[in-house]
Formats: C-alpha cells, structure tokens, sequence
C-alpha cells in the first residue's frame, strides 16, 4: 500500500453525457400515482419536471468545473483509493475537520459552507473559528473506489478516517457528520483513535428504553413519533438496500430516471419544504448530487453500506467530547436523555427551529453558527 496522496480531476467523456441524455429520451414512464399527495412516492409530474430540467437544462460541466477548482485528491487506503476534498484554510491556528455525508448525499452537500469555514473573515466570520477542511467521499460513493470484497462497514471507515487525517499530518482534529457521516463520525468518538479531540453530529444515534415509551414526556412523544413513521412509512428503501442491494441495483444503474427518482424521493421526505423539495434544494443542486451516483454507476455500491452496517446505526459508548444539533426535520430528533446514557460528555447541544436531514446543504447559516460553537470548546 501506498501513502502518497494524487491529485485528482474529473473529466467525464461527453460520450457519457451524451447516453445520459439518450437514455432518457427513451425513458418509460409508470402511469401517474393515485392520490394527491406523495404517499405513493415521488409524484409523476415532479419527476418529469425534473428530468425535464436535467435533459434540457441542466449543466453537468458547472458542476465539474465548481470541485475541480476546490482541491480533490485520491489516497489509497487498504487497497481502496478514497476520494476527498481537502481545502486548507489560510489561517495559521486553523482546527482540521473531516465531515462525513451519507446516503443519498455526497460531497456538495458541503458546497455552501466550505468558504466559511476555511476563511471566516471573508464571511463576516472571526479568524479564531477557521478550519482546514478535509471531505471523503465514502467508500462506493461519489469518486472512490467500490469495495471490490465485504469489510468496509462503518467501524473500517472510521479507522481508515483516522489514517486519512494523519496522513494529512493533522495531529490535532475533530469530525462532524449527519446520515451515514453521523455513524462513521460516532464510531470515530468511540474508537477514540489518536488525534481526534472530539466530535459533533446532526443526526445522534440514541434509541429509547421501554420506560421513555411506557410513560414519554411531549418532547420523547414527538420524538417516537417521528421514529414510527420513519418505520411505518419512509424506510422501505433501507430494507431493500440493506437486504438486497443487488437486486434494486439492476434497476437504478440501468435508468437514469429511475436513479434520479430514487434519490428525489429522499430530497422530499427528508427536507425542510412546504410541500415540494425544490422549496429547499435547486434542481441544480439536487442533479449535481444525483449525477454523483449516475456517472459513477454507485447505485449498488452505495446501497450495499446499508448491508455491510445499518445495525451501526445503534447508539454506541463515546466518552469523547460530543456536540449535538438537531433540525427540526431530521430523520429522528432523540432527547437529549436518551443521548446522555451513551455520551458521556455532551459539550454542546441545541434542537434547531428550521432545517432538515441535508443541515449544511439546506440551511448553512445555521449548520456553520452550529459547528463554530460546539468546537469553539476544543481548540
């Protein structure tokens, strides 16, 4: 194996773009849903709105253009060559971060917050709260290699995290995720490895005793709430991508429309909106995304982290420093005495009044306010 870190660039063939824009040419459209709402799933005349603007509007070159400009590089770890953003702030004392997306996200849900946090001064900031930031792509997802054998669970990412951010020559650092970047981050709090001063998360992973159910105060009753409908209505596509990856994996690598339906679906469920997921994300936003697992054929290799470790989704023992946000919208919204029983040293929490799953793409006012403070305590 090999330490060196290269540079990378994307340059996609227009040979590609241009069976993208066939493929939905020729794409087959389900008749229309049967309610008036998005009960069935992801609404017909939203999607083709959709791929409307994707095959006629939309400039997958912008997108390119915007990461190559920012610094990528590939490092190979344990045989597999990770794909990361690392933009280093031009403030001395700056505190390295490493930031963790999740499933269906990618590195540019961390677009609009990457220049204030590097360079806060620019930003009406201080410089005491800059950052260097460092960005992975999982493994599977985005531009880094698909596993190619089974291991590459959650606990083995946090700990090749770990040797990503000493590679870098960080000795110092600290690691913020949400979705599938709060589990990996949490494994990095529990694993403790060598360097890392503490963490912070938007989704926390804390689950109920049979006492909060038997006799829940409103805020534990809002929370089971939300937990049951994620269980009862918005979780069928962990249990496929987590039972059989493979199969659904035919469909979304072989259809464009399908693919981006899949990941739309999740922008809706899982955003702040008043009804529709562009009241929270562009369509350009959610293409640039979206194009992360279409040009890279991710839809199997991205699913199968739901196999290798949904049961890391369980609260774990951190005794690390912990920062806790928690937006209204998120996916599930523990009390923070149900966090208390596995995190032992909760440095910073706050229930936010605005914002969903995607903190730092919806509301990055919000989400950067949140990891100034929390990491204000570590420096």
């Amino acid at each position: 194996m090999s330490d060196a870190i290269h540079p990378f660039t994307i340059n996609i063939p227009e040979a590609d773009l241009e069976d993208l824009r066939q493929r939905i040419d020729r794409a087959r459209w389900p008749e229309a849903e049967l309610v008036e709402d998005w009960s069935q799933g992801a609404k017909l005349a939203n999607v083709r709105a959709l791929v409307d603007h994707w095959r006629h509007h939309y400039d997958w070159r912008a997108c390119e253009a915007r990461l190559n400009a920012l610094g990528q590089f590939k490092t190979e770890i344990d045989g597999l060559n990770i794909h990361f953003l690392h933009i280093r702030s031009k403030e001395a004392n700056a505190l390295p971060l490493i930031i963790t997306h999740g499933w269906p996200g990618s590195v540019l849900e961390f677009m609009k917050v990457i220049g204030p946090l590097t360079d806060p001064v620019a930003h009406g900031g201080k410089a005491e709260d800059a950052f260097h930031l460092v960005l992975p792509s999982l493994p599977g997802f985005g531009f880094s290699d698909k596993p190619k054998s089974i291991g590459w669970g959650v606990e083995k990412i946090a700990q090749s995290w770990a040797v990503l951010m000493a590679r870098l020559g960080y000795d110092r650092w600290v690691a913020q995720g949400g979705d599938w970047g709060s589990a990996v981050t949490s494994a990095i709090g529990g694993q403790a490895p060598q360097g890392c001063l503490g963490i912070h998360v938007n989704m926390p992973m804390a689950r109920p005793t049979a006492e909060d159910m038997a006799n829940p105060d409103p805020r534990a009753q809002a929370a089971l709430a939300a937990l049951h409908h994620y269980q009862n209505w918005d979780s069928g596509y962990s249990k496929q991508q987590s039972t059989r990856p493979q199969t659904i994996g035919y469909a979304l690598a072989d259809s464009a429309v399908g693919q981006a339906a899949w990941i739309y679906e999740k922008m809706w469920s899982w955003t702040d909106n008043q009804g529709a997921p562009e009241d929270a994300l562009t369509r350009d936003e959610m293409l640039d995304n979206i194009m992360l697992y279409w040009l890279p054929g991710n839809a199997t290799s991205s699913a199968r982290l739901y196999w290798e470790s949904f049961g890391s989704f369980a609260p774990r023992q951190i005794d690390l420093p912990v920062g806790v946000s928690i937006f209204p919208h998120e996916i599930m919204r523990p009390p923070r005495a149900w966090a208390e029983r596995m995190m032992s040293n909760i440095i910073h929490w706050n229930e936010l009044e605005k914002g969903g799953h995607f903190a730092a793409w919806e509301q990055p006012d919000l989400y950067i306010e949140e990891i100034r403070t929390c990491f204000r305590k570590l420096r």
